[in-house]
């Protein structure tokens, strides 16, 4: 007898996905992809339960998604009204009429063994005045709206950049929504009216719907949003808030018309004062929104401030949102996993939502179980989770404490509070010797840690004592030829909305 026909057979055979939206309709796009015809994926929505559907920027891992689901960019980007991303600007966040760029993509080349931005802190330590976004590919393109592929020859310049998208995040669900269901996932339309639980062990055992519907299933994906049905109103799982170190509660959103500013390729965001304002440039319309403070803010107040600001006509009323920043005690509990909003929020000040959805969803095909559910499985997916949840909250929180907006009470606030330790060591590191201490595991690595500790906090007080033993590097030479290496780049580049008319990704006449 043969091992396998000793052994029986435990694989999961049924996946409900309860919730669609973009964390649903991502979830049963991949699981349909990885899964083949060999387990049966239903997804439950109702029409009559709205979503938040206002996450539309996102950081570049999401090619890496949309490449493995055999998805043509083009084709993505017309359906979704999309537009490309080279990083985010930062505006009034360290002060008034100050602004930085988060690029995607390196700070030029190295030149040495000691990095690059070591040279530009001796520099700028010495009297020597040097943009260090000067020395950006993704911004030297983005501020003049110039857009195109960066090239593979690690030799050029034009390497060093990386790119994201801008798209609606409605129609990114709908769109996988048809890639789902060609696939075989099921959808079925109605809201679940109750949750029944193995009495043995907690399980979830099947869910009921409106209309008296029973189902069944091994595996139960939570994509309620907020609401948390599975995870949290069933299973209890318990949560963590965060408010303390993120403390904006409250949102506000809106889309426009196109305005003078058109079609940038970035996004921008402006600190207000209880919160910031987005902006997010797609195809159709600008996207918009303020996330405040309630304590600091009324939601009138806040509404008329992204009223007044809008560049353009708005094209529908402003939508308010209530959220509470934390994640989750357990991501997996049990047969239920939380991807998306059920799982946690940060708000989406660098763009993490629809990133947070795909490395649940590539965690979850990494630790698939069986319907033994060895509980190790679910043990090593709540622990990294967690761990990418804790490395982006420090990143966010930077943002928000150092600052020197004077004595807004928010701001002034968010600078006396306590922060995490993780995130001071980091602080610390940096403004000794402008060293970046990123771990291997972290989302954000040292060239984005560099972009918004020297937004943020300025020019360090020391640079790398290494630098002392390398006076023959010609630095300053090396640096003022790469920055005039990169504007010429970009300057010979595409217009971004030309780009995406000749690469065929534009909705409409060309």
């Amino acid at each position: 007898m043969s091992l396998s026909a000793a052994r029986p057979d435990r694989r999961i055979r049924r996946v409900i996905i309860v919730g669609g939206g973009t964390a649903g309709w991502m979830t049963a796009t991949a699981l349909a992809h990885a899964l083949q015809d060999d387990c049966e994926i239903v997804l439950i929505e109702s029409e009559q339960i709205g979503i938040v559907g206002v996450g539309e920027a996102t950081i570049p891992p999401i090619k890496l998604f949309n490449q493995r689901l055999g998805l043509d960019e083009a084709e993505f980007l017309r359906a979704t009204r999309g537009t490309y991303k080279l990083g985010i600007e930062f505006v009034d966040w360290t002060r008034h009429d100050h602004r930085y760029f988060h690029p995607f993509g390196s700070f030029g080349v190295d030149f040495d063994t000691v990095p690059l931005h070591q040279y530009w802190i001796r520099e700028n330590l010495a009297g020597n005045r040097l943009d260090l976004g000067s020395l950006s590919m993704a911004w030297a393109a983005a501020r003049r709206s110039r857009f195109d592929k960066p090239l593979r020859d690690p030799r050029r310049v034009q390497s060093t950049h990386d790119y994201a998208y801008h798209f609606d995040a409605v129609l990114y669900g709908q769109y996988l929504r048809s890639k789902a269901e060609a696939k075989g996932v099921r959808r079925i339309e109605g809201k679940v009216a109750d949750v029944s639980l193995h009495a043995d062990n907690g399980f979830i055992r099947d869910l009921r719907l409106d209309a008296d519907r029973v189902l069944d299933g091994d595996l139960f994906i939570d994509c309620t949003g907020f609401h948390g049905l599975l995870i949290e109103k069933t299973l209890k799982t318990g949560y963590q808030d965060w408010t303390g170190c993120l403390p904006c509660d409250r949102a506000v959103a809106v889309p426009c018309s196109h305005g003078a500013e058109g079609l940038s390729p970035y996004t921008r965001s402006t600190a207000r004062s209880a919160g910031w304002q987005w902006r997010i440039p797609l195809q159709h319309r600008v996207g918009n929104g303020h996330i405040y403070c309630s304590r600091f803010m009324s939601e009138d107040e806040a509404t008329a401030i992204l009223m007044d600001s809008l560049e353009g006509e708005a094209l529908a009323e402003p939508r308010p949102l209530r959220f509470v920043t934390g994640r989750r005690n357990r991501f997996w509990n049990r047969n239920c996993i939380a991807i998306g909003l059920a799982a946690g929020f940060m708000e989406p000040l660098e763009s993490t939502s629809i990133h947070l959805v795909q490395t649940a969803i590539n965690r979850l095909l990494a630790l698939f179980p069986d319907r033994d559910f060895n509980p190790l499985c679910a043990r090593e997916f709540n622990r990294i989770t967690a761990v990418e949840y804790e490395r982006i909250r420090d990143f966010l929180v930077l943002h928000y404490h150092a600052n020197e907006r004077g004595d807004d009470a928010f701001w002034k606030g968010c600078r006396e509070m306590d922060i995490p330790e993780t995130l001071q060591y980091k602080i610390d590191h940096f403004t000794s010797h402008g060293r970046v201490v990123a771990e291997p595991l972290e989302l954000f690595q040292n060239t984005n840690w560099l972009a918004v500790l020297a937004g943020q906090l300025g020019i360090p007080r020391g640079h790398d004592a290494l630098l002392n033993h390398r006076p023959q590097v010609e630095a300053r030479r090396w640096l003022a030829s790469l920055a005039s290496t990169i504007d010429q780049a970009a300057e010979a580049m595409p217009d971004h909305a030309d780009y995406l008319r000749r690469c065929g990704a534009w909705h409409g006449p060309h």
